[in-house]
């Protein structure tokens, strides 16, 4: 090499450091094992969390703002499109920093079809734990959405929850396969034994356990609180 002409190799050891970090982060981004998990499909654990529901108060992540002082003793819910809350997912640190602000989170009810591929049924149960992992890690309250498709769906939706603590259903739109929901919530219902049920939706009459019901068309609902 020509000694007067300039190397092409970087020795600025602090430029080496931020790609590595950029590097890492965008691997973690692919990988998600930062949680500890649960099940032969590896997913994160949701912890059970002390809250206070005797003034539920309910607001939609799609009205979700920064220094939203009105609204910051809300519990936020994502029963919406999953287009409208992905990037709780693809963009975490980014969606913290409007989200921490407020009482409790759900986890995000990403898509669960029946006419789903069951992979996919898996990854959206993956995705919906770990947003949960991932906030109470940030020191978030958490109430944990339990979906799930096909029977088949039994053997992972239910993972990645505690026994005997605060869950969420959602029953709205549902009203034309209460026979399949009714099936899916008495399997929960079995494998988790919830301290008390959010239900986002009027409930069936079936419904066994400590309801809570939340009314999609009030702004927020005053919850009878847990038993």
């Amino acid at each position: 090499m020509n000694p007067n002409e300039q190397s092409e190799v970087n020795t600025n050891p602090a430029e080496d450091s931020d790609y590595q970090d950029e590097k890492n982060s965008k691997k973690q981004k692919i990988v998600r094992n930062e949680f500890e998990t649960v099940g032969k499909y590896g997913i994160p654990l949701v912890k059970k969390q002390e809250l206070d529901l005797t003034q539920l108060k309910a607001w939609s992540y799609t009205k979700t703002k920064r220094n939203d002082e009105e609204n910051k003793d809300k519990i936020i819910h994502f029963f919406t499109y999953d287009w409208l809350f992905e990037t709780v997912y693809a963009n975490p640190e980014k969606a913290l920093e409007k989200l921490d602000q407020y009482y409790a989170l759900m986890t995000p009810e990403f898509s669960t079809y029946k006419n789903m591929p069951l992979t996919l049924q898996a990854y959206s149960t993956f995705k919906n734990r770990w947003c949960g992992a991932f906030w109470q890690y940030h020191g978030m309250k958490v109430i944990p959405t339990i979906a799930w498709g096909t029977p088949a769906s039994y053997e992972f939706c239910f993972d990645g929850v505690e026994q005997n603590a605060v869950v969420a259903v959602s029953t709205y739109y549902h009203e034309d396969n209460k026979t399949g929901f009714m099936a899916g919530y008495n399997k929960m219902l079995e494998a988790l034994n919830p301290a008390a049920i959010v239900c986002y939706g009027k409930p069936f009459d079936e419904m066994e356990g400590n309801i809570i019901e939340l009314n999609p068309y009030d702004e927020w609902y005053n919850g009878k609180g847990v038993e």
